[in-house]
């Protein structure tokens, strides 16, 4: 009997531990010979913990386990109250286009083994038949873009770091994975690890670099440890690329998740925001040439080696090719990861994926892109996920991580958080984010108050704040902020009494 059980984070968080207790009780009452197996998660969290029975037909899924529910499991798991059938035939699993997430949940994430025959090293392979420039060239070619909110092209960050002359360059990848409702970085590096370890070796194969450094966020640490224990079971394939990685562990600052405040940390200085210019494709890590990719970039490099740009361009629309991760959280019925590409609507996701609200209530507004991200009614479900559609209604992709609000949510509430956040994260390097946070927050608390008068201050702060932050820790939390104002006047007494 072959069972498969996420040791996932969110699996665990959801009882995915006690479940397996009772799997290995229940299994020596029985005298069963148990073949467990633990596995990244399929994403699909509402389900968690996600059981999956092997069998000849496939994998059948079980959730949300309980322990309570294993006995049943060996009795007559085909009438279990909480089968699925087969995960792939899931609704939610069988509408995506995974190439990212394809061994998510498929397979053990530290087994090399699985991961080879499930096209791992393909990728790094083939880049290292072809020259450098080549490499470069083919991920330029894929149109692929930074998926840490800029939504840069990654080949022309690439093209400047390999450009450069310099005796070291570094890859750095951005971990620092903060925003709300997002957890696309960690679910990959603790369920499919060695696919970064892949990406990042084609990375410094293709811009001359032979080190590289992981930047993973304090609160994940069960994504240090396997990161940690993949690095150095991948030593014989990192050695052939001539490129050596370890972890580096932040210390929870949301502003470290900016490339230059990042690469303050890993010097051992205060994660401040630097200036610009140089960039740090020029002087970076340590005043040296430096790709500073976020994990879904890199993560997304093998196969595009291994299967070709034109391949991987052929999803998209627009400017926006391949695919993205979408990670839903908040008052939703199906919350989770839902890889597809881009061009889907934001009302298909929430609406017809995700089943809508958790609570049942009418959707209010969805917070697109971290807590950065503006506030979009549902007036906005028609538009698609794409960089520059985005931000053609005033709002931003950014890590792709949604949070869903009910028609009970407070906007304005909702509105001072993102001043009262800033205020917390902020750097203090430059003065519109230091200070105009702080006063943001006084703001918004004397139009809460029926002060008329502080409604244009409010925008006048916003528009500072965008223009003269050095960063998009200030330059975005007006979006949020004017977003929720635009969108539902309503809750703002002072835009509620002008209407009337």
């Amino acid at each position: 009997m072959k069972i498969w059980l996420p040791c996932d984070a969110a699996a665990k968080a959801c009882g995915a531990e006690a479940v397996l207790a009772a799997l290995r009780l229940e299994a020596d009452k029985r005298g069963v010979a148990l073949d467990l197996a633990r596995n990244g998660s399929r994403g699909m969290i509402w389900l968690e913990p996600l059981l999956e029975l092997e069998t000849p037909a496939g994998r059948i899924g079980f959730g949300p386990m309980t322990p309570a529910d294993v006995p049943a499991l060996f009795e007559a798991p085909e009438r279990h109250p909480k089968a699925l059938g087969l995960v792939e035939d899931i609704p939610f699993f069988k509408r995506q286009t995974r190439l990212t997430f394809a061994r998510c949940g498929r397979i053990e994430p530290l087994s090399l083994a699985q991961f080879a025959a499930s096209e791992g090293w393909a990728g790094l392979r083939k880049a290292l038949k072809m020259t450098p420039a080549e490499v470069v060239e083919e991920v330029f070619a894929s149109g692929l873009r930074g998926r840490g909110g800029a939504g840069f092209p990654t080949g022309i960050k690439w093209r400047t770091v390999a450009a450069a002359q310099a005796d070291q360059k570094y890859i750095v990848c951005n971990v620092d994975e903060g925003d709300s409702g997002s957890f696309a970085d960690r679910m990959l590096i603790e369920g499919d690890p060695f696919c970064l370890v892949e990406g990042m070796a084609i990375a410094g194969h293709a811009v001359g670099a032979t080190r590289g450094y992981v930047y993973i966020r304090s609160e994940y640490p069960d994504a240090i440890a396997v990161m940690r224990e993949a690095i150095a079971m991948a030593k014989p394939f990192l050695a052939e690329a001539g490129f050596e990685m370890e972890v580096r562990v932040g210390a929870g600052a949301y502003v470290c998740g900016e490339e230059t405040s990042l690469l303050n940390s890993l010097e051992g200085k205060r994660g401040t925001v630097r200036t610009k210019p140089p960039l740090p494709a020029l002087k970076g890590l340590f005043g040296k040439p430096t790709v500073v990719n976020n994990l879904l970039s890199l993560a997304a490099v093998p196969w595009i080696l291994a299967h070709g740009a034109k391949a991987y361009e052929s999803f998209g629309m627009d400017r926006s090719r391949g695919t993205i991760p979408l990670q839903i959280g908040g008052n939703v019925k199906r919350g989770g990861l839902f890889e597809t590409a881009f061009g889907i609507t934001l009302g298909d996701l929430v609406e017809d994926i995700c089943g809508g609200t958790a609570t049942g209530r009418p959707v209010k507004a969805v917070q697109v892109g971290g807590p950065l991200g503006a506030y979009h009614p549902v007036s906005d479900y028609h538009l698609p996920f794409c960089y520059e559609q985005f931000a053609g209604q005033g709002g931003l992709v950014g890590h792709a991580g949604l949070v869903v609000h009910d028609d009970t949510a407070d906007m304005l509430k909702l509105a001072r958080f993102a001043m009262a956040f800033c205020a917390i994260e902020s750097c203090g390097t430059c003065t519109p984010c230091r200070i105009g946070a702080v006063r943001g927050v006084e703001v918004i608390d004397r139009i809460a108050a029926g002060d008329a008068a502080a409604m244009p201050l409010l925008d006048d702060l916003c528009q500072t704040m965008k223009l003269g932050s050095l960063c998009a820790l200030g330059g975005f939390t007006p979006y949020p902020v004017q977003s929720a104002i635009r969108h539902f006047p309503a809750d703002f007494p002072c835009s509620r009494e002008a209407a009337e």
